[in-house]
């Protein structure tokens, strides 16, 4: 326990040294226009990325390092839009689904020792400054997320979202989320304890198509240091053509990484390939 505190508070000051560093970085865009971004959004697939796309494998900080500690985890998401612009007040209509897994590739046999199944509906919908710059997307969903098991170790929660990204700095987006959780009592009672109800997910382009830094932070429903703290870098090695793909270095320290064992306290430090979202990248700006 006390190792992992102190990861936590590492965690922590490098995570305020990246922000406070790389706020500085230079101005390369400017805010989309209403119009602008109604013609960018009418030329955009109705299927695509929703959250990150990746393989990446690690080891345990807080623990011994084994074949049964040692993991590699996955993630699939995409996005699906119904319609465009065409509900009241010019709002969207979309489904999600998302699919992240806990493989123990190092153990005989390869088992899955987690697999977490999370669709969503959601209607979304664009702010604007009084200029009719681009201000914020907010989102309004409903989401199901259980890791399909039965008996003891069952795990499922429900949420009701409202969500609200926008640009904070230079170059650096930030999403707000808070959640209203129903039926979630049986086969994980105390799950708010270690999930809370909301989180904090800010991005930071440092070098566009290039090197991007990701945190998100969750607290828990607790006077104690339960939640998490997930860091992340990527980085692009593949140039310009390729403006999607990266490599990815995450740390994630705390609980509720995954549903089954979401009351245990871990630090995975782990690295892979990635295909990574560019839902909100309108508030990077136009390129001069």
């Amino acid at each position: 326990m006390t190792r992992f505190i102190h990861n936590f508070k590492i965690l922590k000051i490098v995570t305020l040294f990246i922000l406070v560093t790389f706020t500085t970085a230079t101005v390369y865009s400017q805010a989309y226009t209403k119009e602008e971004l109604q013609d960018s959004i009418a030329t955009q697939p109705y299927f695509s990325i929703h959250k990150d796309n990746f393989l990446v494998s690690g080891v345990p900080t807080n623990k011994a390092i084994n074949s049964a500690t040692a993991n590699a985890k996955y993630q699939i998401s995409f996005k699906q839009i119904l319609t465009r612009s065409k509900l009241p007040l010019d709002t969207y209509l979309f489904l999600t689904y998302t699919q992240k897994s806990f493989w123990n590739i190092y153990e005989d046999s390869f088992p899955f020792k987690d697999i977490n199944f999370n669709p969503s509906i959601a209607i979304g919908k664009f702010f604007y400054d009084k200029e009719n710059r681009l201000k914020g997307v907010g989102t309004l969903s409903f989401e199901h997320e259980s890791n399909g098991r039965d008996s003891i170790a069952s795990r499922s929660w429900n949420r009701i979202n409202l969500e609200y990204t926008t640009g904070i700095y230079k170059n650096t987006v930030a999403s707000f989320k808070a959640w209203l959780p129903f039926s979630y009592k049986e086969g994980n009672p105390d799950l708010l304890e270690y999930v809370g109800l909301g989180q904090i997910n800010v991005s930071h382009t440092y070098q566009p198509d290039k090197l991007i830094f990701d945190l998100r932070l969750r607290k828990g429903l607790n006077f104690e240091g339960k939640g998490s703290v997930r860091a992340r870098v990527y980085y692009n090695p593949f140039g310009n053509n390729i403006s999607n793909q990266y490599l990815m270095l995450e740390w994630y320290v705390g609980q509720a990484e995954g549903l089954l064992n979401y009351q245990q306290s871990q630090s995975m430090i782990r690295i892979g390939y990635v295909i990574r979202t560019n839902e909100f990248r309108w508030f990077n700006g136009r390129k001069k």
